[in-house]
């Protein structure tokens, strides 16, 4: 008998075996314990105001009162839970911004008028917030340090408010302007570091809190070293395109980061030895000698946002014998590595997010197996995750050989401080968010009911049956084929993207475009393989960004241990989420639905030239619309765009337009666009374009050779008033 049958033989003995029982009894039973507290204390957090406030003197000149919540299918704790569970995100010190001052003024940079002013949520403290974080601002523990951190409620809850009433929505698009809060913040670290009487009562608050920082000399180091990061990270990702409230480039962004991670120091010396002085290309801008200066004691493998800032400090710098290059350099050094994040789009809605095959404006996430815990590791590595990725010799584990790497003379370690569990957690929570219900419709939920007492007594927020039977038979004509109609409350509901190539919709090709266009340095990611519908494709030097996003996250969610955890908790964890994301994920692969261009070998991400329709339910409470929020309401998405030749005297969708009010269109169905200053859209360049999607106008598309009759003026209210029943 061979030395590995005695070995069986020894651990399948019958004492042995029962030792073995007893062991994975012991540990199912401490999992289960477990899991029983993690939920007990989910529920602990029950403010009966959800921590809502209301708001006097509002920014935009907006006050309303407490909010108040519909019928979403969630109670207070389902909630709070929600706005402050933690992902992974680090956007700065956690002491840091209790303690920072606005940059002109000494009341503090989280101060709720403030906060209010980028259109993010204040809330009072509880038990979760003791600190009464914005909705979505939570803090983060990682390796020994708090950070103050993003969720997904910070982008994904909204509010609209009408004459004072607020009503809350969870899982809605939020109005955030995220570039002028970061712009301020990076403005107010700044004058934090050059002021000297504000910097004296910076470091004396961080100090007073005494939770990290135990003298002024460490405090003043790592403010200089994170108003780098910031300011690095709002250079990096400066636009054209102003994105104003309600809109972000957050793929254009999270390209960005990790192009920035992935690139490898001999890439970045390739890129500033080719940068030139003239488009011409025949002056060089740096000279060898100065690269690698400048490149001195830059790691061989990983960079990372901390050592190119000091690389981008370096180049500017006239000291020392550095080049000091001007911005219109930089502009051209940052061209050859980054893209421009010009494509911004509206905070998607995220009831049935998990009920959906596809997900994404240009569905480009496949919601099966894993689908979505990849797709929220990418979503976190972009908003401030730290990603303490680092390179060593060649060695054996999951994440190298799932990535193509193990072949590599160094492996990359995708340590980070993403929340895999975490992220599962909040995807499984989110399957029970339903969409909102129009204030004035009757259901069983208490929270309902308060609208309804509210809201009854308001003519204008009437639903006038007459139309809503009409506008039924509108909405199957016009509509249904690409937005179906869903049963909200369907545990068993799956919903079908129906996507439609860019040139179909003419809508605003920008983020579709972008996604297949976009290219970087792949790093260590070179010459390795990725599975793709078409096939197994090579990464090459330059590649689509699509691809390097979809390496590093497949790297970040096998990555295995969690440098805050014991490895066997680890090792469980890990385990745990996998199975879970397999065995509870009800969405199986499938085909996309729609009129699009399928992939080929030749063009293998030719599909994402796409916009996705979804179902229309809780669309009352997403102002703006479009993909990009280029129209203000539903009535004047049912309006065409005016080309030349059309009247004078016709109805058109808006050019140009008011953005920021909460205050609601209960008509319209849509936000307030005049009588305030906010931020003004116009619909006059690529990326904020407002035309396509003209069903049911004078320039619908021919179907099946013949064009269909438009609307009347009449026929458009009566498809609103349905609308509002969805």
């Amino acid at each position: 008998m061979g030395p590995f049958m005695t070995f069986l033989r020894t651990l399948f003995s019958r004492r042995n075996f029962w030792r073995l029982l007893q062991l994975i009894l012991i540990l199912v039973l401490l999992m289960g314990i477990s899991l029983a507290i993690g939920k007990l204390y989910q529920n602990w957090d029950d403010d009966p105001d959800r921590g809502a406030i209301a708001m006097e003197n509002g920014a935009l000149g907006e006050s309303y009162s407490t909010p108040i919540y519909l019928d979403q299918g969630w109670d207070a704790t389902d909630s709070l839970w929600y706005y402050n569970t933690t992902q992974g995100s680090a956007l700065m010190p956690y002491d840091f911004f209790i303690a920072l001052e606005q940059s002109d003024s000494t009341e503090l940079f989280r101060a709720n008028k403030l906060i209010d002013k980028y259109r993010y949520l204040p809330q009072k403290p509880t038990f979760f917030n003791p600190d009464g974080l914005p909705v979505g601002f939570v803090k983060e523990s990682y390796r020994g340090q708090d950070y103050v951190g993003l969720t997904c409620a910070a982008c994904h809850t909204g509010q609209v408010n009408y004459k004072g009433i607020a009503l809350r929505i969870d899982g809605g698009p939020a109005l955030a302007d995220m570039v002028g809060f970061l712009v301020d913040l990076e403005k107010s670290m700044a004058v934090a570091l050059g002021d000297g009487e504000k910097n004296q009562r910076f470091v004396a608050r961080v100090l007073e809190l005494n939770n990290t920082y135990s003298n002024a000399e460490a405090v003043q180091a790592d403010l200089q070293r994170w108003a780098r990061k910031i300011r690095l990270y709002n250079n990096i990702n400066a636009s054209n395109v102003e994105y104003g409230y309600a809109r972000l480039d957050a793929f254009g962004r999270i390209y960005n980061r990790i192009l920035e991670h992935v690139i490898s120091r001999n890439q970045v010396r390739d890129v500033l030895l080719r940068a030139t002085k003239t488009d011409a290309g025949d002056i060089d801008l740096l000279t060898p000698a100065q690269v690698d200066k400048v490149l001195d004691g830059i790691s061989e493998t990983i960079i990372g946002d901390l050592q190119f800032a000091i690389i981008i400090d370096r180049l500017m710098s006239t000291k020392a014998g550095y080049p000091g290059l001007t911005a219109g350099d930089m502009q051209r050094i940052k061209a050859l590595i980054f893209n421009e994040p010009n494509a911004p789009v509206s905070y998607p809605y995220l009831w049935d997010i998990t009920q959906s095959d596809y997900v994404q404006w240009n569905a480009l996430a496949s919601n099966a197996g894993v689908g979505p815990i990849g797709r929220n590791t990418g979503e976190v590595m972009g908003v401030f995750a730290i990603l303490d990725w680092s390179a060593h010799k060649r060695s054996w584990s999951l994440s190298s050989l799932l990535t193509g790497q193990q072949s590599k003379s160094y492996q990359i370690d995708f340590r980070s401080s993403v929340d895999l569990i975490n992220l599962s957690r909040l995807e499984s929570h989110l399957s029970s968010l339903t969409s909102p219900v129009w204030p004035t419709q009757k259901t069983d939920n208490p929270q309902q009911q308060i609208a309804n007492a509210i809201f009854d007594k308001l003519p204008e927020w009437q639903i006038d049956s007459a139309k809503v039977r009409r506008g039924r038979q509108l909405y199957a004509e016009y509509c249904e084929s690409c937005h179906e109609v869903v049963d909200r409350t369907d545990h068993d509901r799956i919903v079908v993207a129906n996507v439609s190539n860019i040139d179909v919709m003419g809508t605003d090709p920008a983020m579709a475009q972008n996604a297949v266009d976009y290219r970087g340095y792949s790093g260590n990611f070179k010459n390795t393989y990725l599975g793709e519908s078409v096939g197994p494709l090579v990464i090459q030097d330059r590649a689509p960004v699509v691809q390097i996003l979809t390496a590093a996250t497949l790297g970040e969610v096998t990555a295995g241990p969690d440098p805050d955890k014991w490895w066997l908790r680890c090792a469980l964890d890990w385990l745990y989420m996998l199975a879970k994301s397999f065995f509870e994920n009800e969405i199986k692969a499938s085909v996309k639905s729609g009129n699009y261009l399928p992939d080929t070998a030749a063009a293998p991400y030719q599909s994402l030239l796409s916009y996705k329709a979804r179902s229309l339910n809780g669309v009352w409470a997403t102002a703006p619309y479009l993909h990009n929020g280029s129209v203000p309401s539903i009535y004047d998405l049912l309006l065409p765009v005016k080309r030349e030749g059309d009247p004078e005297d016709g109805l058109y969708r808006p050019t140009e337009f008011e953005v920021g009010s909460r205050e609601f269109d209960p008509v319209r169905i849509g936000l307030r666009t005049q009588g305030y200053d906010g931020f003004t859209f116009k619909a006059d360049k690529r990326g904020d374009f407002n035309s396509g999607h003209e069903y049911g106008t004078v320039h619908a598309p021919a179907i099946n050779g013949k064009k269909p009759e438009p609307m009347t003026d009449a026929e458009r209210w009566d498809l609103v008033e349905y609308i509002k029943t969805l």
